[in-house]
């Protein structure tokens, strides 16, 4: 099978559609299958390959990183016609995916997509909730041809349901667990490179932006019972448009760690006491499976994708979305019973080994596989 991917964010972008299409490419690599995929431009050296094709692009306002392409249309119909793939799969629906699906519709080649983002729970965070029936109809129309829609989660196929999709099919996210692991000696090593002298360490990973509900970590510490406020410090990982707000306003037991990948961040997770995510717009949350695989439970919002990967009283704990007071009861209850947090660092591990790439990697093939049988005899399915 050859397969054709269009999508408007690729490695090196820091994201999760990103990662998870450059790890499925390297799966692909692995199994000695062909792929080309279009993306937008990179600030990687690393442009332009035989199977990676780039295009001059702005960044999206909503979400920076994916970006608003503007793909060389003769090129990309010349390479199809070369490459001659059996499907295209369009990952996002900007610029590059509509390439993708008007030559899908235009050379007769079967296509399928995947959906990644609420972009309709993301309007409430910038005041642009008059444009959810816009979206909503844009969305429809754009994934109205498609044979097969992948999400991450049952919360986001359900989501969908409600706004009419209805050939929704899971495609679950894994985690290197050989990378994301339990290590005893990274608590030290974390408090020594960050000079965190306090005795907990609880920690974020993510985009600093509104649609991630970061500004409910100081809020967090402010309800934390003064028996426990000063013995934790927050570790925030990641960068985004509301970082200088937050310096403005966290307290001085807050570090902004910015970036990390790698060893570095695997440290961070396997470092931590609890990981603490409050986002409740998540169609899936990789780092909270990451911050399970490391052993460290986690404090996450009862709601999108979250809530499917954390079980309850087990792997950590769920909390009524953007309640602080709700948070930090969660946080102090686990805080304070270290036998309970191993319990949870123990089932989150065992959790996270179950999670392997590659068996979701090839279920998805399997479902290409399934797309591509006769219209006739999937409409009758």
């Amino acid at each position: 099978m050859k397969i054709a991917i269009f999508t408007d964010t690729f490695a090196p972008d820091v994201n999760g559609v990103a990662k998870t299409l450059k790890r499925f490419t390297n799966y692909l690599d692995s199994k000695g299958m062909e792929y080309r995929v279009f993306a937008p431009e990179s600030t990687s050296k690393d442009l332009f390959t035989s199977q990676v094709h780039r295009f001059a692009s702005l960044p999206f306002f909503l979400y920076p990183e994916c970006r608003l392409a503007l793909p060389n249309m003769l090129s990309v119909k010349a390479e199809l016609q070369k490459f001659k793939p059996d499907l295209i799969h369009v990952a996002t629906p900007f610029n590059i995916g509509l390439c993708g699906l008007h030559y899908a519709k235009k050379l007769d080649i079967p296509v399928v997509g995947s959906y990644h983002t609420d972009f309709d729970k993301y309007l409430e965070y910038y005041d642009l909730q008059f444009l959810t029936k816009v979206l909503w109809s844009y969305m429809r129309w754009f994934h109205r041809p498609l044979r097969k829609i992948f999400v991450p989660s049952t919360d986001t196929q359900n989501h969908l349901k409600k706004h009419g999709f209805t050939n929704t099919s899971i495609w679950a996210r894994g985690v290197d667990c050989s990378v994301f692991h339990p290590a005893a000696s990274y608590s030290k090593q974390l408090k020594n490179k960050y000079n965190i002298k306090e005795k907990f360490v609880l920690s974020y990973v993510g985009r600093l932006a509104p649609e991630k509900d970061v500004a409910l970590l100081p809020e967090i510490q402010a309800s934390l019972p003064a028996s426990i406020r000063d013995d934790v410090h927050w570790l925030l990982v990641g960068d985004g448009p509301l970082k200088q707000e937050l310096h403005k306003k966290a307290p001085a037991n807050m570090t902004f760690a910015g970036f990390q990948s790698g060893q570095s961040l695997a440290e961070v997770y396997a470092g931590s006491d609890l990981f603490v995510f409050p986002s409740a717009t998540e169609t899936f949350g990789n780092v909270v499976l990451e911050s399970l695989a490391s052993g460290t439970p986690v404090v996450g919002a009862n709601a999108g994708g979250v809530k499917t990967i954390i079980k309850q009283g087990l792997t950590g704990h769920l909390c009524s979305p953007n309640d602080a007071a709700s948070f930090a009861a969660a946080v102090t209850s686990l805080l304070m019973d270290e036998e309970k947090r191993e319990q949870m660092s123990f089932a989150g591990r065992q959790y996270a080994l179950e999670q392997s790439w590659d068996a979701i990697f090839g279920k998805l093939l399997n479902d290409y596989e399934s797309a591509l049988a006769p219209k006739t005899l999937q409409e009758l399915a």
